[in-house]
């Protein structure tokens, strides 16, 4: 093992063990004593290593190596502290730990930046705790209105304000102001999927996050005896449905890559052996890296699931309750990153990625793009998430050159 392996190692396990559950995952919400403890526990580590630490006013750590030239163009890497209920050792944590270990070396080996390098390791992303994500980053752009999240409760009907109040921050009375001094970020990732491990690669640069359209379907007809009611006279939800579902699969899979549909959710009633059901309610995520194709392919589908409903027989309630826009990453970072692991001599691809990120929200507002390295299986959100130690080291390789370019050189 290279010091560089064992270093990335220590690091993950170190953080991973922060909210260890009885289930051998992390479970690291948004304001809970772990997250607290891993917050500040990464602020003694980047304080050790001479960095200039600071939180936001929502919880957001900040570990910034000042630059020599340009001290307020900075150049900004890292990710979410925050897990889901019972996940993996990597999501969100190893983009922090990968970032923090590339400003170390770059500072041991090159000095001083040119452009001020800064680790973020932003509060929450998941929404695992309250009904809101992306609140560290949407904050750092002014983004949210603190009333659309003050009075929310988690699980165990704790209000959000008081729980950010228990955790050391006051709750913000208006939106935050702007962040303008983020010359470029980068996030660096598990791919969460499988595509680099069954193409063989250990790094991608991202160069899109795809957009998402997410459906409540609900679907009325008759309840009824399932002996006595004929089949022609039936208003039966669950048929209706299979033929939906069958359809969509259908032409999702004639449309191709990159577009995907899952149906994920469904729920009958009365759910009963011996009785028609007359309710069905299903969910719908559809995603698409081309927007115009997404919403092409979505509103074809609407216009059939109501055709079916009508032959059918049964009543259809649709909603659109997610539609958000694909996200392209910056070209010029794109195009950095790419020559970054060129030049490394790295085993890299280019593709967009499946799942949400921080970077959607950067990458509205300032130049930005991704790194991947592969997960094991594609698994993710859960304790048996992992990715090989040499492609999390490679992916970090990728890093620390991407961050030189964009920090150390004109």
């Amino acid at each position: 093992m290279t010091d560089l392996q064992q270093e990335i190692d220590q690091e993950i396990t170190w953080l991973s063990s922060i909210g260890l559950d009885d289930k051998q995952g992390t479970t690291r919400l948004l304001y809970d004593n772990h997250w607290v403890a891993a917050q500040h526990g990464l602020k003694e580590k980047f304080e050790q290593e001479g960095l200039e630490t600071s939180f936001d006013v929502v919880g957001n750590l900040s570990g910034k190596l000042v630059g020599s030239k340009y001290p307020n163009e900075v150049v900004l890497t890292g990710s979410h502290v925050d897990t889901v209920v019972n996940g993996g050792a990597l999501d969100g944590q190893f983009g922090i730990i990968a970032s923090f270990i590339a400003i170390k070396h770059l500072k041991e080996k090159y000095g001083q930046p040119l452009r001020s390098l800064e680790v973020i390791a932003m509060a929450e992303e998941e929404g695992s705790r309250f009904p809101f994500a992306f609140w560290g980053s949407k904050n750092i752009f002014g983004l949210v209105d603190p009333e659309e999240v003050k009075d929310s409760v988690d699980s165990e009907g704790i209000v959000f304000a008081q729980a950010m109040e228990d955790a050391g921050f006051d709750f913000p009375e208006k939106k935050q102001p702007v962040r303008d001094d983020i010359h470029a970020f980068v996030e660096i990732h598990i791919e969460q999927g499988n595509v680099l491990e069954n193409t063989g690669k250990q790094v991608a640069v991202v160069d899109s996050i795809v957009g998402q359209k997410r459906y409540d379907i609900t679907l009325k007809g008759q309840a009824n005896h399932a002996g006595t009611t004929p089949m022609g006279y039936r208003k039966d939800t669950v048929y209706a449905m299979s033929k939906m579902i069958s359809e969509g699969i259908d032409d999702a899979k004639k449309e191709g890559d990159p577009l995907v549909l899952t149906f994920g959710h469904v729920a009958v009633k009365p759910n009963t052996v011996n009785v028609v059901p007359g309710e069905a309610f299903f969910t719908m995520d559809c995603r698409h890296t081309d927007g115009g194709a997404l919403d092409k392919f979505t509103s074809n589908l609407v216009k059939r699931f109501k055709e079916i409903a009508k032959e059918c027989d049964v009543e259809i309630e649709i909603d659109n309750w997610m539609d958000e826009e694909p996200v392209p990453m910056s070209k010029k970072i794109v195009s950095l990153l790419q020559e970054a692991c060129a030049e490394a001599n790295l085993n890299y691809t280019t593709m967009h990625s499946g799942a949400g990120h921080d970077s959607q929200i950067f990458a509205q507002h300032v130049p930005t793009a991704m790194l991947f390295v592969p997960s094991i299986n594609g698994v993710s959100h859960n304790p048996d998430e992992s990715t090989k130690l040499e492609d999390l080291t490679e992916g970090v390789k990728a890093l620390i050159a991407s961050l030189y370019k964009l920090a150390y050189q004109e």
